[in-house]
């Protein structure tokens, strides 16, 4: 059973996969995971955007202790952090958590990182 939104609410459809075929079955399994995806990239996008460039956070890989780092890039389904000690990571946005922190003149600019000379 779907809902669809019209202009006088939602509306509930019913489909009777019983009756499809199956090159009509391939077709409906299709389409649902294309929406699946859509609504995926949506969300992940949507988080995406709760960060900006030059924000400080931190995220866990697995089986390694915390990472820190600023977000420097929005990628198609990442962002792109550059970590105190110069390590490029491409991290979900999802895995991210913002740092908070208190700032005064003497200790400079949180956002700046230094970077190796290549």
């Amino acid at each position: 059973m779907g809902r669809i939104r019209t202009a006088e609410g939602d509306v509930t459809v019913r489909i009777d996969i019983d009756g499809l075929s199956e090159a009509e079955l391939i077709d409906l399994n299709n389409r649902i995971v294309e929406r699946l995806r859509f609504l995926h990239q949506a969300r992940s996008h949507k988080r995406m955007l709760d960060f900006k460039i030059g924000d400080r956070v931190s995220f866990q890989p697995e089986d390694r202790a915390i990472v820190v780092g600023i977000l420097t890039r929005y990628n198609r389904k990442t962002v792109t952090v550059i970590t105190e000690a110069g390590e490029r990571w491409n991290v979900a946005p999802h895995l991210l958590h913002r740092i908070i922190e208190s700032t005064t003149a003497e200790e400079g600019n949180p956002n700046v990182v230094p970077m190796r000379k290549k």
